[in-house]
Formats: structure tokens, C-alpha cells, sequence
């Protein structure tokens, strides 16, 4: 991969993305199936009878609560349509725009509700953090991820990945961002946003690991990350706003580091919702890359819809719809090897990220304490 990584090309892809509103949650108890299988504790849909069966319990529990799944982001709006059409399974979309955090504290604070999510989106840190709260399952194209991609016992497995990106206004911001140091001058004044607290949320808190990057830290050390933020406020580029997709369609928050699908979503690619100027760039030097973790809940309302949801996202089909997206799948290196990538789709992407950092769970810790020791003081008032 070159190093000056400009990405316009993904819009091709990108604009398969379908915006669609998430359903409000309703609180409806779980329905039994025909069998006498606690789907609890249903490790595969092999051990406890097979596809067939999965999908017959599922769809008598009718629903499947998810949490903090954008329509826009990795291209959910369209893989949960594709899930009711498919299943006609109700799914309750709760929180859209909400942060990994903001997931594992609606599991604990609504646990034996019928409310409470079923499956979550979660990034590393946040993931590494909660490992008690999650569900062992395998599902049945266990194989096509890679090892390094998955929990041994089935806990979690990584389904797709971006790289952190520059996404700019291209009507207010004359000259192209060629790295994060670019946004330190003054054509950048309050017009830099990130997603997020960097304590709270993975794509925050990877902005933050990619300045570290860029101005001499490292995956072991992201002080220097820290550091540059401080300087951006300092300079009055940081914009302290959250960037939605409506704040980039009206220009509220002109520049924004986030995820290279997230950035491509919100431009021409989602028509007359979308920012008709927005470019998405990933900046010179080291691109930084992190997969996000599919799971279950140990104690899901729904567990069989939770279980089926997990085998569609391991799905070719759900895979080439993140990869539609601009989102990297799991299970890419599979479905190149059977054919059944859409290769259009990955075209457009520019092939698979070859040349990228991604933290391990070691260094996502210790970036989390530094995070957790400096952020704030550096941020504050």
C-alpha cells in the first residue's frame, strides 16, 4: 500500500450504503422454542441441532435487540435490513449513535430485561474489559477467521476493520489534510472534532493512537498522541462536538478524524443526506487500523436471535455488505480464496490494508491508563 493513502476511490463502494432509521426498542419476553434446548448456553448451532433448528428458535423469539449500530457505520443500516428480510426477525435498534461504554452499560443496568442487548459492537478496550459478560459461540464458518481474529472458546470474534482517516469539507477547507499535523494551522481554527471521548469510545481514542504515531510515539506509548491534542486545543483547531452525520451535511463540524467507512458514508455516498464536499483522506506515514468484536450476551433476552445473528455476520453476505461499506471483513482472505468476494467492492477499497498498525490487547491497556491519567487534564478548561 503507498504511503500517501487518499481514499476517494472507496466512494464507488460506498455508495451501497442504505440509510435506514433503526427501530425503537419494544419489550417483548422471549418466546420459547419447540425443543427443550437452552439456547443460553448453545456453544454452536451444530452441538444443539443444526441450523434448522437455530433459525426455527429465533424466529419464535421474534426480535433481536442490538446496541449502538449507526446505520451509517460499516454499513448497518443495510446488513440489519438484510437480517428482517431474511429471518423476519423484529430487530430493536437502541442507541445508534451511542459508544462502546455506553454498550456494556446498558447489558449491566438492564440485565433481565427484555430490553437488554442482545449482542454488541464493541471495541477492544472496552471489549478486553468486559470479557464476563459474554457468551461463548461458535459459528459454523469458524475456519474462514483467522486465528488472530477470534477468541479460542468463541467469546468474541473481530468482524471488520477501517483505517483512521481525515475527513474534510472540501468547500470550506481549500488545501487537502496530507497528515494530522496539517490541522494544526490556522485555516483549521474550531473546525477539528474527533468521535467521542477517547476514555469512552475505540474510534476516539484511535485518533488519538494515530497522532502518537505521526509525531514520534508509538503503539507502546501514546503519550505523544495526548500531547498533540493538547496542542490542537491549544492552537483553537479542537472542536469539543460530537460529528453525526447530520453535523457534516450541515457543516457544523467541518473536519473530523474518524474511520475511513465512517468518513465515506457521510459524503456523496449517502445522496441528499450526505455532505456533497466531504472528502476522506488517510493521512501520510503509518495508517492505523482496529477491528471491532462481535459478541453475545451471557444473559441476552433473546439468546437464539443473538446466536443467528452472529452466523450472519460471519456470512459472506454480511461480510461483502461491511465490505461495500469501505470496512475491511474478517473473513476477507476466505472469501477471496472461494470466490465469493464481491470484487467490485474491493476494487474500489484498493485491495486489502496491507501496511498498518492495530494495538494489542496489551497496548490497547496501557494506552487506556494513559488515556484515563491524561486526557482529561490535558482537554480540560
Amino acid at each position: 500500500m503507498q504511503h500517501k493513502r487518499t481514499i476517494a476511490g472507496l466512494a464507488l463502494a460506498a455508495a451501497a450504503i442504505v440509510t435506514l432509521a433503526g427501530c425503537s426498542a419494544t419489550s417483548a419476553a422471549t418466546a420459547g422454542s419447540d425443543s427443550d434446548t437452552d439456547w443460553k448456553t448453545a456453544t454452536s448451532a451444530e452441538s444443539t441441532g443444526g441450523m434448522d433448528a437455530l433459525v426455527k428458535a429465533a424466529k419464535a423469539e421474534g426480535q433481536l435487540n442490538v446496541i449502538a449500530l449507526p446505520p451509517s457505520w460499516a454499513n448497518y443500516g443495510k446488513i440489519i435490513d438484510g437480517f428482517t428480510k431474511k429471518y423476519d426477525i423484529k430487530v430493536n435498534s437502541a442507541n445508534p449513535n451511542g459508544s462502546s461504554a455506553d454498550e456494556v452499560a446498558a447489558v449491566k443496568s438492564q440485565k433481565g430485561q427484555s430490553t437488554a442487548p442482545d449482542v454488541l459492537d464493541l471495541g477492544n478496550a472496552v471489549l478486553q474489559e468486559n470479557l464476563d459478560l459474554l457468551a461463548d459461540y461458535k459459528v459454523a464458518n469458524w475456519d474462514d477467521i483467522p486465528t488472530d481474529l477470534k477468541d479460542a472458546d468463541g467469546a468474541w470474534t473481530r468482524d471488520y476493520t477501517g483505517l483512521m482517516s481525515i475527513g474534510y469539507d472540501s468547500s470550506k477547507i481549500s488545501d487537502a489534510p496530507k497528515d494530522l499535523d496539517d490541522l494544526l494551522g490556522s485555516e483549521y481554527k474550531g473546525k477539528v472534532s474527533i468521535s467521542g471521548d477517547p476514555t469512552q469510545a475505540n474510534q476516539a481514542a484511535s485518533a488519538v493512537y494515530l497522532a502518537a504515531l505521526e509525531n514520534g510515539g508509538s503503539a507502546d506509548d501514546i503519550t505523544k498522541g495526548v500531547d498533540y491534542f493538547g496542542k490542537l486545543k491549544q492552537a483553537g483547531n479542537f472542536q469539543n462536538v460530537l460529528p453525526t452525520q447530520a453535523t457534516v451535511a450541515s457543516g457544523e463540524t467541518p473536519v473530523v478524524i474518524q474511520w475511513s467507512y465512517n468518513n465515506l458514508a457521510w459524503g456523496p455516498a449517502a445522496g441528499a443526506s450526505g455532505n456533497q464536499e466531504w472528502k476522506t483522506v488517510v493521512p501520510e506515514g503509518q495508517a492505523l487500523g482496529s477491528y471491532y468484536s462481535q459478541a453475545i450476551t451471557k444473559d441476552a433476552p433473546h439468546p437464539a436471535a443473538a446466536r443467528l445473528w452472529q452466523e450472519y455476520i460471519a456470512s459472506p453476505e454480511a461480510q461483502n455488505l461491511y465490505l461495500q461499506a469501505g470496512a475491511f471483513p474478517s473473513t476477507l482472505a476466505a472469501l477471496e480464496q472461494s470466490g465469493k468476494v464481491d470484487q467490485d467492492a474491493l476494487d474500489a477499497a484498493g485491495g486489502a490494508p496491507k501496511d498498518y498498525v492495530e494495538l494489542t490487547d496489551a497496548q490497547v491497556a496501557d494506552a487506556a491508563k494513559v488515556l484515563a491519567a491524561k486526557w482529561s487534564s490535558t482537554m480540560g478548561s
